[in-house]
């Protein structure tokens, strides 16, 4: 029995399709501690989503299974909260209310009015959104509904954060502002993390480990990095930094010479 705090042993997972069984996954093993922060990178097509979705209870394994904190993962929970790249804000509400309706789904028995209310200006804080309460989302930057979209999240107090490609459709300066602010929040709440990125210099500099996926069909795990950096991290003076740009270029040569697509999509 695995005493890792969430464990995927032996996912493999099939789709049905005109021309038979199209076997996404094969035989991936994930173990994550507590507090770890795990990217997942591969080529577009590799089964990351896959496996985000299959943690999240969103689709359920044809082989295999997901273990959260000792229970087995068979349907969506609050203690899986999911950040997608896009917001999926409710464009009605504003954003305390977003952030409160979260809130109230998850706490209305165990909270009372007031400490919901005192947790939402609590979660909007913690993402430098309290200025912007009373906005709704389209009164407000992508940026700044990606930072609402991840109060939501954590107000829930879920033991699994998982995000998929939160800052893909932000600008280069957003973005970099969102990862300082995400690495602050993980820091001070100590929050388990599951992230699919593309970007190689964003899996680096925010995780303790990159999980490389090989190419679909059947993709499974091809190699994990141990980042070894310390934190607080600093995106300036790692860019200079030794061991930073090793494991830049080890993810790099993964991705482009040992699973480079033969032919393009």
């Amino acid at each position: 029995m695995s005493n890792a705090y969430l464990s995927l042993e032996q996912v493999s997972i099939e789709f049905p399709t005109p021309n038979g069984p199209f076997k996404a996954l094969d035989n991936v093993n994930l173990k994550i501690d507590k507090g770890e922060f795990i990217s997942l990178i591969g080529h577009s097509g590799c089964g990351k989503s896959t496996v985000l979705n299959i943690v999240a209870g969103l689709y359920q394994a044809t082989q295999g299974g997901v273990i959260l904190d000792g229970k087995e993962v068979n349907e969506p929970g609050p203690e899986r909260a999911v950040v997608f790249q896009n917001h999926s804000l409710f464009p009605w509400l504003t954003c305390y209310e977003n952030v409160r309706l979260a809130i109230d789904t998850v706490f209305k028995k165990t909270m009372t009015k007031q400490e919901r209310h005192d947790w939402t200006l609590h979660n909007l804080e913690l993402v430098h959104m309290n200025h912007a309460k009373n906005k709704r989302p389209a009164e407000i930057s992508g940026g700044m509904k990606q930072r609402i979209g991840i109060a939501r999240a954590l107000a829930m107090k879920p033991k699994m954060l998982l995000m998929d490609e939160p800052f893909g459709a932000l600008d280069a300066l957003t973005r970099s502002h969102l990862q300082d602010s995400l690495m602050e929040i993980q820091a001070e709440l100590n929050n388990t993390v599951i992230m699919i990125t593309h970007d190689v210099d964003e899996a680096v500099l925010l995780s303790d480990r990159i999980v490389m996926m090989t190419n679909g069909p059947a993709a499974t795990v091809g190699e994990i990095l141990n980042i070894d950096l310390e934190r607080p991290r600093n995106r300036l003076s790692l860019a200079d930094d030794a061991t930073y740009n090793h494991y830049r270029a080890e993810v790099l040569t993964f991705l482009h010479e040992r699973h480079a697509k033969p032919e393009a999509a």
